[in-house]
């Protein structure tokens, strides 16, 4: 799997941030339900519900999204025996970038992950 081929269909897929982590949100749960926790936040009382934070679970690290009314922030923590080691704050290029070569790498530990990832590309 071409992890920049990856990135760049994840980045395109939104014009604004809020737009993106929707998008994001919808297509890691549906391709890696088991990986992917997403929480979801009302704006207001009756406003809708929004997407507030994407854990993406991998073996050895963790990656997590946050969006708010001031943006986007991505996070990326190293993990190892369910103990995160270390915590970096990155910026969203740099964040999607990792998490398509974790994406990448599971698909090549995974024949099943392989073919729902595919469908990121679509």
């Amino acid at each position: 799997m071409d992890v920049d081929l990856l990135a760049a269909s994840l980045r395109a897929d939104a014009r604004d941030l809020a737009d993106f982590a929707e998008l994001l949100a919808g297509k890691l749960e549906s391709a890696l339900p088991s990986h992917t926790r997403v929480e979801r936040r009302r704006a207001g009382l009756l406003g809708p519900r929004r997407v507030a934070r994407i854990l993406v679970s991998m073996p050895d690290e963790h990656l997590e999204l946050l969006s708010g009314p001031s943006g986007v922030q991505g996070r990326w923590a190293r993990v190892s025996g369910g103990i995160a080691l270390k915590h970096e704050t990155l910026q969203l290029d740099e964040w999607v970038q990792r998490l398509s070569a974790a994406l990448a790498q599971e698909a090549q530990r995974n024949t099943t992950s392989r073919r729902t990832l595919g469908e990121l590309l679509i």
